[in-house]
C-alpha cells in the first residue's frame, strides 16, 4: 500500500510545478514562473517525495543502503512521471 502511495505522491509532485503558477505550489509570485525556477522546484520536491518514503519506509522496518544508482534510476524516474506537465505547459497550445 505505501509503494502506491510514494508512486502517487511522486507523480503529482512531479507535474506541480508545470501546472501550478505559485512557487512550492503555495506563494503567489509577481512575475510569471521561468523555467530554471521550475526545474528548481522539481528538484526540491523529488527530495520531499523522498523523505516521505524514507519515513514510510523507516516505519515498516530496517532502511536498506542506497548507492548512487538508487538516485540516478529515481531521479530519471521522478523527471519521467513530470513529462506530462511539462508537455501541457510548454509543448500544448493554450486558448487566451
Amino acid at each position: 500500500m505505501s509503494v502506491w502511495l510514494v508512486i502517487l505522491l511522486g507523480f503529482s509532485a512531479a507535474n506541480l510545478p508545470f501546472i501550478s503558477t505559485r512557487l512550492m505550489a503555495v506563494h503567489t509570485l509577481k512575475m510569471p514562473k521561468t523555467l530554471p525556477l521550475r526545474l528548481l522546484e522539481l528538484v526540491v520536491f523529488y527530495f520531499l517525495v523522498g523523505a516521505v518514503a524514507l519515513l514510510l519506509e523507516k516505519r515498516v522496518g530496517q532502511i536498506a543502503p542506497q548507492t548512487w544508482e538508487f538516485y540516478a534510476i529515481t531521479g530519471t524516474l521522478f523527471v519521467t512521471f513530470a513529462f506530462p506537465g511539462f508537455v501541457y505547459r510548454y509543448l500544448l497550445k493554450h486558448r487566451v
